[in-house]
């Protein structure tokens, strides 16, 4: 046998992708306590917390609006199945935590979706994990954002489309208004 064929599996290790943004981080430069070069191995013990507090957080937000502790990420293997995941808890008693469309308040804490965004005041955080199925730890990749990650978007109001495929719209632009029809009289 060859070193090769003894060596022992490689194990893939769980990565979790943030992406940050803030409209003003040209200039306040709240992002430079973060390391965007390279991913930074975190225990699976270890809670990661994110926040003001560089004594407390492992990733430091310098900004006086953001909380002592804003928030934490936890790594945990799931019940009964090989799975992990992250559980995101809003650790600020001040700010509202969103991530999608679902709002955290203080200790308040869901599962982190494979990919999300997270938001609170002016920040937002695209959240990507990567699966792996190392279980002493996962690593952390940090990235910056040029652009907003969300865009406000203007959608035209959406109305039912009724089972014949005929838009309201449709009769209201004929001067007519729908009538209701019984199906035995078709």
């Amino acid at each position: 046998m060859t070193s090769f064929e003894e060596a022992e599996t490689e194990e893939t290790v769980t990565c979790l992708h943030l992406t940050f943004y803030h409209p003003g981080q040209d200039e306040k430069m709240m992002f430079r306590c973060l390391n965007f070069c390279k991913r930074e191995q975190v225990r699976a013990d270890d809670m990661a917390k994110f926040g003001r507090d560089s004594s407390a957080c492992r990733y430091s937000l310098m900004d006086t609006r953001v909380s002592r502790i804003q928030f934490s990420l936890q790594f945990y293997r799931k019940l009964h199945t090989s799975e992990y995941g992250f559980e995101i808890k809003n650790l600020s008693k001040k700010t509202k935590l969103t991530v999608n469309q679902t709002e955290l308040g203080y200790l308040n804490k869901m599962d982190l979706p494979w990919k999300c965004t997270i938001c609170f005041g002016d920040y937002q955080i695209l959240a990507e994990v990567q699966e792996g199925e190392a279980v002493d730890y996962f690593e952390t990749h940090l990235h910056l954002a040029e652009a907003p990650i969300l865009q406000e978007k203007c959608l035209p109001s959406l109305q039912p489309i009724p089972e014949n495929g005929i838009s309201p719209s449709f009769f209201l632009s004929q001067g007519k208004s729908p009538t209701e029809i019984d199906e035995n009289d078709l």
